[in-house]
């Protein structure tokens, strides 16, 4: 059986980026696709590191765009391990910008990144586990499995032969939306 075990410092990743008019979108803040590519990126390189194989995305955990990024700021990327898996690793990623001028800094975005391992062939290896030894890292770990449990009941919940119309009604009639089925 695997049973090795790491710390998160060992895979931790910080990168910090000029943000450039390139970048931008049409209204001269940083383009969110841009700052995604970012994110995937350092996730891959923390997950890489961690479980020393190539890692892919399986899958990102809400991005909430907080603050923009203006362009001539500094975007400081942080990554470590919150979670880990048989195979797969929860990536935590922080985003904060800074405005070089002033010094100020902005929390801009926490996301989660699921990487999974694979090895030369492509096939899904098992990876390290990682040592909790503060609290924080026990919180983070404990809130990976419940976002993931969460994650699974949404799928069965709104899975096309689960779907219960009747329970989400109420909760449609003040949206901006009109229902007018025209079949069951």
């Amino acid at each position: 059986m695997y049973s090795m075990f790491k710390t998160t410092e060992e895979s931790q990743v910080t990168m910090t980026q000029l943000m450039l008019p390139s970048h931008s979108n049409f209204s001269g803040k940083i383009h969110g696709g841009f700052i995604l590519s970012l994110m995937d990126q350092i996730a891959f390189a923390c997950a890489s590191r961690h479980s020393r194989n190539y890692c892919v995305t399986a899958s990102v955990n809400k991005v909430d765009f907080l603050n923009p990024i203006e362009v001539g700021e500094l975007v400081t990327l942080k990554a470590s391990v919150n979670y880990t898996g048989k195979t797969s690793m929860v990536i935590g990623v922080r985003i904060e910008s800074e405005n070089i001028q002033t010094g100020e800094k902005k929390h801009c975005n926490s996301s989660y990144f699921t990487m999974v391992a694979k090895d030369k062939h492509g096939n899904n290896v098992q990876v390290p586990g990682i040592i909790l030894d503060t609290k924080n890292k026990v919180r983070r770990y404990a809130r990976s499995i419940a976002r993931q449990e969460q994650a699974k009941n949404r799928s069965s919940e709104f899975r096309t032969s689960e779907f219960k119309m009747e329970l989400y009604l109420d909760s449609l009639k003040d949206q901006n939306a009109k229902i007018e089925l025209i079949d069951n």
